[in-house]
């Protein structure tokens, strides 16, 4: 199994996957990095709702880009203002919806300590070796930022000898490429070294992007000893369109949007991990990681010259014991962890910096209380001490600490070999970010952390050609952290609003989904997510959050065309929302929308090509839009063929 260093998560899984008629495992036996347990780590065993994108499901689609590849996959709702897109699970605005989604790429965290959002351009999917997307709150694993959900994208790492080599061309000059290479030094040592580029003028003026990636890891087994150290450096460089009116959208969504034709952002990250595990007896495991990164950026923002400065230095240690009784087998799992992180930004009108210490403590126990009925509980205590300075709003440095703990309690019952149902709840948080600390009402000095509570329950049925899976949830949330324009602006503040801890708010929803296959080459598959999120209290008490969509959706088949070629079409579909930010639902509702995209691969032994067409119908839609006015388009119809060779 691919373990992630950080690989915290609480609960887990219910793949979906593409299963054929010559596959004996279930897919509930399917192992998991996001389980975190080294004993209690497949979907059977843990009461939560995660889907598995899988190599084979990646290499069908044909897909470019993760946001292409996430679209309405486990109610994954999407905001790009044309500067890289941001993921929404279990129903938050497009604003808040990076805050309130963790994403980690092999453990590490991309959630940023100020309101930018993670930097998924820099993940190339031809590098992408799988993503687990558990929706649902993940407190007690996680931690902060955990609330809708966790996306852990797996990247690629080799253990055996060979490599592959890629390259893509396409629509607004796309061109893409990437190589990587393992190679077995002796029986213990193993290295990889993978390198990629990717370059666009992308839809619209003004938006060019380039993105580098290197990596190189060194793996090291033996017996009861794991070890991995892994560099990587991150090159991104990306012009900014600016927003467009409603008119110009509709007359020329590709245009650059005006006063600030100039801006653009160029950010580099350089990161250090590595892991040790040791397996003390058949019962016993410690493990221990280390995370360090550092990234520095530049660039122009509305005109103005920007420069940042962000590194962090974490830590954790975990310690496992599985033990049997009369009924079964259960796990406890301890975990210490800590983390400590400076945060910089400059611009003509901003000077702000942070020092940020947190450490947190956690433990779950899986404990089988009668045959095939395992209840799961734990918890986790956080605590962050912000040391914060603002030339405007706190010049001599304000020190602001806080803490907060997080609960769960669940239970999962195996009806029989192929069915199990669940039901679990869940406490959440989240702290309050820099640029959130440092822009609040008079009279309020720092933010409280976020809270928020979740029930959920589940019921999966997979067979060899066919599965089903169901999942209803509630999620409540109190002093949720948000930006009001109607609040009280901070002194010697530079636009109308604040940072504030909000009235509470609601959602409640039903995801289902399935495959099956028609017929032995034949694979067909739908999605389907329902969200009631509205205000539960306060002026706006009934009316909908903005920006999330009632009902999200996508269906797909994939055909196998002969032994060497394959057909992948995709309809996905995003209902009527309203505008990000008219949380009094004053304003028109955005149209619904269909997305078709269309793949054709071919593979020949160590030969494959593949014809990716995103948005077949050149939809216009918009992939932002605020109460402000502001547009910010969806990309038009987009091809990409690929060509990659398997050493």
């Amino acid at each position: 199994m691919n373990r992630s260093i950080l690989a915290m998560t609480v609960a887990s899984l219910l793949s979906h996957a593409s299963y054929s008629y010559a596959q004996e495992v279930s897919a509930d036996e399917t192992m998991v990095v996001l389980a975190r347990s080294d004993f209690n780590n497949s979907i059977e065993d843990i009461p939560a709702n995660v889907t598995v994108i899988s190599s084979d499901d990646i290499a069908a689609s044909g897909a470019k880009s993760i946001e292409g590849l996430l679209r309405a996959r486990a109610g994954i709702q999407v905001s790009d203002t044309n500067s890289g897109p941001s993921f929404s699970l279990r129903g938050f605005t497009g604003e808040q919806g990076a805050h309130n989604t963790l994403i980690l790429v092999d453990g590490r965290r991309l959630n940023k300590q100020d309101l930018s959002a993670p930097q998924l351009s820099s993940i190339l999917v031809s590098q992408i070796e799988r993503v687990e997307v558990l929706s649902g709150s993940a407190g007690v694993l996680y931690g902060d930022q955990a609330v809708g959900g966790v996306i852990n994208i797996i990247t690629k790492g080799g253990r055996q000898d060979g490599g592959n080599a890629s390259i893509s061309v396409g629509s607004f000059d796309s061109v893409a490429g990437s190589v990587d290479v393992s190679k077995q030094l002796n029986d213990q040592w193993n290295v990889f070294f993978s390198a990629s580029q990717d370059n666009s003028d992308n839809y619209r003026e003004h938006n060019k992007r380039e993105t580098g990636v290197l990596l190189g890891r060194l793996n090291y087994e033996q017996d009861e000893t794991e070890f991995f150290a892994e560099a990587s450096y991150y090159d991104n460089n990306r012009e900014y369109a600016g927003s467009l009116t409603e008119e110009q959208f509709k007359e020329d969504p590709t245009q650059a949007g005006s006063p600030n034709p100039t801006d653009y952002s160029h950010d580099i990250t350089k990161a250090l991990r590595a892991g040790y595990k040791r397996n003390l007896n058949s019962d016993w495991v410690i493990g221990t990681d280390v995370i360090y990164d550092n990234t520095s950026g530049s660039g122009l923002a509305w005109g103005s010259a920007t420069t940042s400065k962000s590194k962090q230095l974490f830590g954790s240690v975990k310690v496992e014991n599985q033990f049997s009784n009369d009924l079964g087998q259960g796990n406890i799992l301890l975990g210490l962890e800590g983390a400590d992180r400076d945060h910089s930004y400059k611009s003509s009108s901003t000077d702000r910096a942070n020092e940020q210490n947190n450490y947190s403590v956690y433990g779950q126990i899986n404990y089988p209380l009668i045959d095939k009925l395992t209840l799961t509980t734990g918890a986790r205590y956080s605590a962050v001490e912000d040391k914060l300075f603002d030339s405007a709003i706190y010049p001599g440095t304000e020190k602001l600490s806080e803490s907060q703990d997080a609960y769960e309690l669940g239970l999962n019952y195996k009806i029989n070999e192929s069915q199990r149902v669940y039901l679990r709840g869940e406490t959440n948080f989240r702290f309050a970010k820099i640029d959130e600390q440092a822009y609040t009402s008079p009279g309020v000095m720092g933010l409280k952390p976020q809270t928020g509570k979740s029930i959920e329950a589940g019921w999966g049925l997979f067979e060899t050609a066919y599965s089903v899976k169901v999942d209803v949830f509630n999620l409540q949330l109190e002093d949720e952290i948000v930006f009001d324009s109607s609040a009280p602006t901070p002194v010697g503040g530079f636009f109308s609003g604040a940072n504030v801890n909000a009235d509470e708010s609601e959602r409640n929803g039903v995801s289902v989904s399935g495959d099956f296959y028609a017929l032995e080459e034949l694979l067909l598959g739908v999605e389907y997510s329902l969200i009631d999120a509205e205000f539960s209290s306060g002026d706006n008490k009934g009316k909908q959050l903005p920006w999330v969509a009632r009902n999200t959706g996508r269906a797909f088949a994939t055909y196998d065309i002969s032994y060497d070629w394959q057909l992948f079409v995709e309809g996905v579909y995003t209902g009527t929302r309203y505008k990000d930010g008219d949380t009094s639902n004053s304003l028109d509702k955005l149209p619904a929308y269909w997305l078709s995209n269309i793949a054709i691969n071919f593979t020949q032994d160590t030969w494959s090509a593949s014809l990716r067409v995103d948005n077949a119908f050149d939809e216009k839609y918009a992939a932002s839009a605020n109460n402000w006015g502001a547009y910010y388009p969806g990309d038009g119809r987009k091809v990409m063929l690929t060509g990659a060779y398997h050493f």
